[in-house]
């Protein structure tokens, strides 16, 4: 999210804010592989049940999308390092954000198959429906970072740097929602209570 920031990219420079990307990528894919391995280690079978298939795709395509990520930001800090007065910023590439969007659809599908009614107030959904939009903000951002050509111009600047912020700021408070809730602290009196 910060490295959006037109004002932090001009504080830090090209290179710390194509490495803050780099880094993010980084906690992004290894999030994605934690969710994956939660999700089953090894690919859906024949008796799976079509919610726990679903959301093995979900996670799976997800991790693919982080993959690209990965080396987009590689690339971006790459030119940041090399030539700093080139370097335009990472902005989320086509690859990585239709693999979101793919990822995102299969999640919303694999909560509607499992809670079979929608609920508002249920954590699951929230989480499933700010990853949708974190994923369609993402893509946004793909659209408006694309280069033309013939100019060497974005397409929009303002949708490429607030897609990435945006979808930024929708994972992370999908990120938090996803936690345990905490649970009551219990006093010495309601322990012992409990032990008798």
């Amino acid at each position: 999210m910060v490295g959006a920031v037109p004002w932090y990219a001009t504080a830090v420079g090209p290179v710390l804010d194509a490495a803050t990307f780099f880094v993010g990528a980084l906690f992004f894919t290894a999030a994605a592989g934690i969710q994956l391995a939660l999700s089953g280690r090894k690919p859906p079978r024949r008796d799976t049940d079509r919610p726990n298939v679903f959301d093995w795709w979900a996670a799976a395509v997800q991790f693919v999308g982080t993959l690209f990520f990965n080396v987009s930001t590689t690339e971006a800090l790459i030119v940041a390092i090399q030539s700093p007065g080139d370097s335009g910023g990472w902005r989320p590439d086509a690859l990585g954000s239709i693999a979101f969007l793919v990822a995102s659809a299969f999640a919303v599908v694999a909560t509607t198959e499992r809670d079979r009614l929608w609920d508002p107030l249920a954590r699951t959904w929230q989480c499933t429906w700010l990853n949708m939009a974190g994923s369609v903000f993402f893509g946004i951002s793909a659209i408006g970072a694309y280069v033309i050509p013939e100019t060497g111009n974005l397409v929009n600047e303002l949708w490429a740097n607030a897609g990435t912020f945006l979808g930024g700021v929708c994972f992370l408070v999908a990120a938090l929602l996803s936690r345990p809730a905490p649970q009551p602290a219990t006093t010495t009196a309601s322990r012992t209570a409990a032990t008798t």
